[in-house]
């Protein structure tokens, strides 16, 4: 059995029954029958039951974040706005997908010539728990507009919210089958990819995970996006507002208790500056409040399982003993960890040079810009980095210096419907959203007319 476990009271809330091996091929059927009915469909067809599906998610914003907190932890204020998120991407891509993907002509010794983008067929998306829907609907929305059908493989602590979103589609009208959760553990990936009817792979998850999944991809000559782990920096410079640079950076390092790719997860501070900032960021997050996932004041949950306390304790546990210091927290209680500063760090320190997938930030000064970039780029992962300063034309003559797939300067690294969304390094590859998401499963294919 798969049980969803509440990592807030430790109570056992949901159970599911795997697929047998022969109810997983028969699923893949359906999707595979199904789809090659639905890439026949017009884009205008699409966008009118993609649309319905986020007045579905709209509809049922509050059910749906409540199993959410409860699967995975999240504060279910901040579990609303992940369902409301969703909505938007559905909308986003029901607007543009036709834009995106219409015959692009270009002029050639041709009588005409031209790239049109077709479907690939049915493509697999392995995703995790941190953000439960998201993860999927940022998928999902792209790949069904480009006449894709989707099977997923979601983290076992989120079944329930796997098959809420298999609902919503349901609900939308879409035909069934046409998007499927596939109720089964990690071990049964592997035969899922080298099913022949699997044109295609997407993973959101860990470096070891994205390895795996890739490599099975490799082996059976079918595309892949990876979607990774990061350790983002947030330099703030000199010349910074301060008050802003604090109010985004405590929000960039503790929204989702912490659990995010993108989380601001190395402060690099200019000396200058660095006593009068952390005296503000300390006293900031002092103030954000612990507990019940379910009580909508709550800004700092649990970790989705107690293991990955322990992970994180470790982490912080291991730093000090090489010489950190702890300015704040590192305290753990079962799967809740105390939103934790860490200061004197030094590049080998594991809250420096590992992901910590938790509410802790390690602090780092510099003296100069250069060194900043140098610093933030002395990490195996480039997913993203914040800049704060009011010098905005000499950032931007510095973005090229950052190793990351993406720059945001006086704002944290965020996901947003109309960008794209990724990373180089051990951050994965591919795209994900905007028109460069929704061309990463069509077959971009030639047409030559002499």
């Amino acid at each position: 059995m798969i049980h969803s476990i509440n990592p807030y009271t430790g109570e056992k809330i949901y159970s599911f029954t795997p697929l047998s091996t022969k109810e997983i091929s028969e699923k893949i059927d359906e999707a595979d029958l199904v789809q090659k009915e639905w890439k026949k469909t017009s884009f205008r067809e699409r966008a009118k039951l993609m649309t319905k599906a986020a007045e579905v998610l709209k509809k049922r914003k509050k059910a749906y974040g409540e199993v959410i907190s409860k699967e995975m932890g999240k504060p279910i204020t901040q579990a609303i706005a992940e369902v409301e998120k969703c909505a938007w991407v559905c909308e986003y891509y029901a607007e543009n997908a036709a834009s995106f993907l219409k015959d692009e002509f270009i002029e050639t010794d041709a009588q005409k010539s031209y790239v049109s983008y077709n479907s690939l067929g049915v493509v697999l998306a392995v995703m995790p728990w941190n953000y439960p829907f998201w993860q999927v609907f940022r998928f999902a929305a792209p790949a069904l507009m480009a006449g894709n059908a989707g099977v997923l493989k979601h983290a076992s602590s989120v079944m329930k919210s796997a098959n809420n979103i298999q609902e919503v589609f349901e609900e939308a009208g879409f035909p069934k089958g046409l998007f499927q959760n596939l109720v089964i553990g990690s071990d049964k990936v592997e035969s899922v990819i080298k099913n022949k009817k699997i044109k295609a792979v997407t993973l959101t998850g860990s470096k070891p995970a994205g390895s795996a999944v890739a490599g099975v991809a490799a082996q059976e000559i079918k595309k892949a996006v990876l979607e990774l782990g990061g350790n983002n920096a947030f330099i703030v410079l000199d010349d910074a507002d301060l008050e802003k640079a604090v109010d985004v950076g405590v929000n960039a390092r503790y929204q989702n208790t912490g659990q995010s790719c993108i989380a601001a997860k190395r402060l690099l501070l200019q000396e200058d500056i660095a006593e009068a900032y952390l005296e503000k960021y300390v006293e900031k997050v002092k103030k954000l409040k612990s507990g019940n996932p379910l009580e909508g004041d709550t800004y700092i949950g649990v970790l989705a399982r107690e293991g990955l306390a322990k992970d994180i304790e470790k982490q912080v546990n291991d730093s000090v003993k090489m010489g950190a210091k702890l300015l704040l927290g590192g305290e753990r209680k079962g799967a809740y960890y105390a939103p934790t500063i860490i200061t004197d760090v030094t590049d080998e320190m594991p809250v420096f040079k590992e992901e910590t997938f938790g509410p802790v930030i390690a602090v780092k000064t510099f003296k100069t810009f250069e060194e900043a970039i140098e610093i933030s780029n002395n990490s195996e992962f480039g997913l993203g980095v914040s800049i704060f300063s009011k010098n905005i034309n000499k950032v931007l003559e510095n973005v090229s210096k950052f190793e990351e797939g993406a720059v945001f300067i006086n704002e944290l690294v965020k996901s947003d419907p109309r960008l794209p969304f990724g990373g180089i390094k051990t951050s994965g590859f591919g795209r994900e959203l905007s028109s460069f998401g929704i061309k990463e499963f069509v077959n971009i294919k030639t047409v030559y007319v002499k």
